[in-house]
């Protein structure tokens, strides 16, 4: 691959999962109203919020931590997307690998915890000590699943484990030949995006939104964004893990679509845990759930 090339790449695979983000929100947003019976936004809401966001005058300045916690926090994600390889488009995925890719998804919620703790809002330490206990919990379940993949497929590159499911088929992707994993991997995923029932370290009617409680303007815009980024990021790591990654782009959205759909419908039927009964749940189901998927995988 020409420099050239690579560069167009890296430019190219955080704009698609902007756009692609964007109107992930915008599904999600819908589903909830659906289920709630109301009218949901129409198709631009997304990005007229984040315009609006940008737009605003920013009243309240926390000083630099503030600002490069909210870089930090976006700018994780932009990195995840140059490794998490799409149709047509590998970007350095073959050079970073699954291990890198778990590091750099860690990147956003330390940086919201930085730049959160500047602002010394007593709602805003709980939430973002909340979101760091959350990230604890699913992250043990997470790092299991990742393990079994990379242990079965023999490589930690994600070129070449999307590469071994396709060539087997439907039959050689991850779901069927690791169900246990797989279904894992969704209980680590729905802790990962923070959404019903676990979005604990949001709780608007009980720590007024927490992280967000000091943020306004640019800073909100920027955790907007960071929301697109991450939705994307989970439903293709899961997609590249499980579903055979994407033989072309049509198929690609299909499922990342679906997998970010199907435990959001389910999530919206559930009341929000407490942060104990999430550490507990998320310790004992998937890890157990996991850990038999693993001792199936090495035998």
């Amino acid at each position: 691959m020409s420099i050239q090339t690579l560069l167009m790449e890296l430019v190219l695979m955080p704009l698609v999962a902007f756009v692609v983000g964007l109107f992930m929100v915008l599904m999600l947003r819908r589903i909830g109203a659906k289920l709630q019976r109301r009218v949901g936004p129409p198709m631009m809401q997304p990005l007229y919020d984040i315009v609006k966001l940008y737009g605003k005058k920013t009243q309240i300045s926390h000083g630099w931590m503030h600002d490069i916690g909210i870089v930090m926090a976006v700018g994780g994600y932009v990195a995840a997307e140059t490794l998490l390889p799409v149709p047509g488009m590998d970007g350095i995925a073959d050079k970073g690998g699954l291990v890198t890719l778990v590091y750099v998804m860690m990147i956003p919620s330390l940086g919201l915890a930085l730049g959160v703790g500047q602002c010394a809002n007593p709602n805003g330490s709980i939430g973002i000590a909340r979101a760091l206990t959350a990230m604890l919990a699913y992250d043990v379940p997470f790092v299991i699943v990742v393990f079994g993949v990379a242990w079965y497929f023999g490589t930690t590159n994600l070129v070449d484990i999307i590469a071994i499911q396709q060539a087997g088929g439907v039959a050689g992707w991850g779901a069927i030949a690791m169900p246990l994993l797989a279904i894992a991997g969704l209980f680590a995923l729905q802790g990962m995006l923070g959404k019903q029932p676990f979005e604990i370290y949001i709780a608007p009617a009980e720590i007024a939104t927490g992280p967000m409680v000091e943020m306004s303007g640019k800073y909100l815009g920027g955790l907007f964004v960071m929301q697109c980024f991450q939705l994307y990021t989970a439903g293709v790591l899961y997609v590249s893990l499980f579903l055979g990654g994407g033989e072309n782009w049509l198929f690609f959205l299909i499922k990342v679509f679906a997998v970010v759909a199907i435990p959001m419908t389910v999530a919206f039927l559930f009341p929000r845990y407490k942060t104990e009964q999430m550490i507990r749940l998320m310790w004992k189901w998937p890890v157990m759930i996991g850990l038999l998927g693993l001792a199936f995988v090495m035998h």
